[in-house]
């Protein structure tokens, strides 16, 4: 089976240009191809594991990956899939977002030299000249075409600024320049990015000639992808300063029955012949099938060891509702008022909430215990003594735990 094959049996491509050139390329190796990342916070989440997993699959085929890292295209903001605008960012916190990006892919893609590039967009889109811009790239872009493009006409009825309304041209200008300096010969992207990436394939032949090697390819459900960093209590990030690998673990063990195969088919790297057995796997071997996934997918991002005692700590709380080396938040002493926290700020301070609002909701619905005991009162408070030592143990729903200490 050649990779693009297994790519398509894996249920990763959506959308292609020039499919018989892109499997030359990429089944020969000879793919010089990036995929974008908006460096908008400090760490990845496993809304980008898709295409972590893909650069690394093309890449132990012998193509070459480029991480582009949107340090230009930030200071514009992508309007795709969104209803407002972004928020807008300092360079240096771009510049320390992209610092912690490449720590985080280093365990996906080898770097080393002439196997990958990490680049930079600021590096040339922030040096433009406007006018020279205008002359070279926009006369290539019909303005009626653009707002056809689902990423605009999503924002049309709300308002859609002229700032975002470049987007589409910077990212088209990217791949012209990853083209010219790089050969970078094919792109990827989620199907959220198509309208983009079709831009930068015919502003590369419209420059260059019609015969110029410029190929794009998009990733499927690489939006439902993102939706998959999102849980109760916000994203689920790589980092493990913001997601401990226990909880990393817990996400995956956790999905949902009709999901497990398609994430273990996507993003683990089982080979396809092991992962078929399991098609017909039912009942609790389909939780068999989620510790599969789990392990794999924590132990590419925070390695064996780390995987290992998640997996172990999942099995002995759902076994026996041990609270080893399940995760701790330790309470201090701004969380406390007159010596005590109540029940809903435990539960927001902890993580287990997103806002109090909903620990309101938990606790009313009857979705939290103490301990194995369920709390129903929202004004119950825990002191400093009874935090102290052993801690308390704190539940919301099924599977989502906190070892509370003090």
């Amino acid at each position: 089976m050649t990779i693009y094959d297994e790519l398509v049996a894996r249920g990763l491509i959506a959308q292609v240009t020039d499919e018989e050139e892109i499997k030359e390329l990429i089944n020969n190796g000879k793919a010089t191809f990036y995929i974008g990342f908006d460096p908008t916070a400090d760490s990845l989440h496993v809304g980008h594991f898709m295409a972590l997993c893909l650069m690394k699959r093309l890449q132990m085929a012998g193509n070459k990956p480029i991480a582009l890292i949107g340090g230009g295209t930030a200071m514009i903001g992508d309007p795709s899939g969104r209803t407002d605008m972004r928020q807008m960012m300092t360079k240096e916190t771009i510049q320390h977002n992209c610092d912690c990006f490449k720590k985080q892919m280093e365990r996906f893609i080898d770097f080393s030299e002439g196997k990958a590039m990490m680049v930079n967009n600021a590096d040339w889109l922030l040096d433009l000249n406007y006018v020279e811009l205008l002359r070279e790239v926009g006369a290539h872009f019909s303005v009626n075409r653009m707002l056809t493009a689902e990423c605009y006409k999503q924002r049309m009825e709300k308002g859609l600024s002229f700032l975002e309304f470049n987007y589409m041209i910077m990212q088209s200008y990217d791949f012209l320049e990853l083209y010219r300096k790089y050969g970078c010969n094919l792109q990827f992207g989620g199907d959220d990015q198509w309208s983009n990436m079709l831009g930068g394939t015919e502003l590369i032949r419209r420059k260059l000639g019609k015969n110029a090697c410029a190929m794009t390819i998009t990733l499927l459900l690489n939006s439902e992808g993102k939706k998959m960093g999102k849980t109760a209590k916000g994203a689920v990030w790589l980092d493990a300063n913001k997601t401990t690998p226990f909880e990393f673990y817990q996400y995956w063990r956790n999905v949902a029955d009709a999901d497990v195969l398609k994430c273990i088919k996507m993003l683990t790297f089982l080979p396809l012949e092991e992962i078929e057995k399991m098609e017909n796997w039912e009942g609790s071997e389909l939780n068999k099938a989620k510790e599969i996934l789990a392990y794999e997918l924590t132990n590419l991002v925070h390695g064996e060891e780390e995987a290992a005692k998640a997996q172990e700590a999942a099995r002995a709380l759902f076994a026996s509702g041990s609270a080893a080396n399940m995760p701790t938040y330790e309470v201090q002493e701004a969380d406390l008022v007159e010596g005590a926290i109540d029940i809903l700020s435990l539960l927001h301070v902890s993580g287990l909430v997103p806002s109090k609002s909903e620990a309101r909701r938990a606790v009313t619905q009857g979705g939290v215990t103490v301990d194995g005991e369920k709390v129903t009162d929202i004004k119950t408070v825990y002191t400093k003594e009874q935090l102290a030592g052993e801690g308390i143990v704190l539940k919301r729903g099924k599977k989502n735990f906190r070892k509370i200490t003090m």
